[in-house]
């Protein structure tokens, strides 16, 4: 099985979908678009970068206001390193040059402050109250969400909607947390007609993508991509000829070696990481954008399975409308 050192190798927390393209022939990660933000980006190649460029990425992720004003001697000082360590850095993330991270992080911090006036910040102390709690999970959710969008790559997505809506079969894998959304896929998939399946156990993972074939599909959710159960299911069904699809908040983990798709999230997990909190949003996201564009292709046929789906629990569901008005006894939905 591949190891990254320094990628964490938890049983997943769980995590919507952001395509992840593939690396270029210069070995960096392709131009995202103009409204994504830098630090998406940095956080997700965070873990593969060399030791030195990491107490880079430190410093910029903790104060991206500060280092869009500062020289590049002042940020090779805050992180301890050269001025070379830190152009070595912008380049391993796509930015090119340090002129030109500065210019993206200035962007991105007027596109923050112009979204909120409140600083909820990620971390959640013992002495935050309740209202506390409240504002900094449904804001740190909302980001995940919001980010996720904004560094999708809708090509690699369209790929990926492409073969799921011809495929002959899906077999879904996730652990943990990520099993959970595994399975949402799984459901939402099985109820417009496409035969599909989601697994859990690392045997069943691995025997039921031993049958795989050409012209399937097999997709594995990991938030951190390094998680063997996944990666070892999804190396399987490849050698069987499968496509193979990754959905990871890590472009360059373990899991993207076995994956001729990567779809990622941009979840900011602090304080309660094992929560699964908002990396689980951020696959939800990725999971209805993949739903809906295969429903889309199947249009008629979407809409006929649906209603029909939703007629069959129909009788299992209270006479009783939302607002608590009982329904007309005749319609019964």
């Amino acid at each position: 099985m591949p190891t990254v050192s320094n990628f964490p190798t938890a049983v997943d927390a769980g995590s919507v979908v952001v395509a992840a393209p593939s690396e270029d022939l210069a070995g960096q990660p392709p131009a995202r678009d103009a409204d994504a933000s830098p630090l998406v980006r940095i956080r997700s190649l965070l873990p593969g970068l060399a030791r030195a460029e990491q107490r880079v990425a430190k410093v910029v992720l903790d104060d991206p206001a500060s280092v869009a004003r500062r020289s590049i001697t002042e940020v090779a000082l805050a992180a301890s390193t050269s001025e070379t360590t830190v152009t070595r850095f912008c380049k391993a993330v796509g930015v090119g040059g340090y002129p030109q991270l500065r210019i993206a992080l200035a962007a991105d911090t007027a596109r923050t402050e112009a979204r909120t006036t409140r600083n909820l910040g990620g971390e959640i102390g013992p002495g935050d109250d309740l209202a506390s709690v409240i504002g900094k999970v449904s804001f740190a959710d909302a980001r995940a969400v919001e980010e996720t969008a904004e560094q999708l790559d809708v090509a690699e997505l369209q790929s990926v909607i492409d073969l799921v809506a011809n495929a002959g079969r899906v077999d879904v894998y996730g652990v943990g947390a990520s099993a959970f959304v595994a399975a949402d896929l799984q459901q939402k998939l099985h109820r417009i007609g496409r035969v599909s399946f989601a697994w859990s156990d690392t045997h069943i993972m691995l025997t039921s993508a031993a049958v795989l074939q050409p012209g399937d599909v097999a997709i594995a959710v990991s938030h951190t991509g390094a998680t063997t159960d996944s990666v070892e299911a999804l190396r399987v069904a490849r050698e069987r000829g499968a496509v193979t699809v990754a959905v990871t908040n890590f472009p360059r983990s373990p899991i993207t070696e076995v994956a001729d798709h990567v779809l990622t999230t941009a979840a900011r997990e602090t304080t309660f990481r094992s929560g699964a909190t908002a990396s689980r949003i951020a696959q939800l996201t990725v999971i209805d954008c993949l739903f809906i564009g295969v429903a889309q292709r199947h249009m008629e046929a979407s809409v006929s399975a649906l209603d029909a789906t939703r007629d069959a629990v129909g009788s299992h569901r209270l006479g009783v409308r939302p607002d608590g008005r009982r329904r007309p006894r005749e319609t019964g939905k």
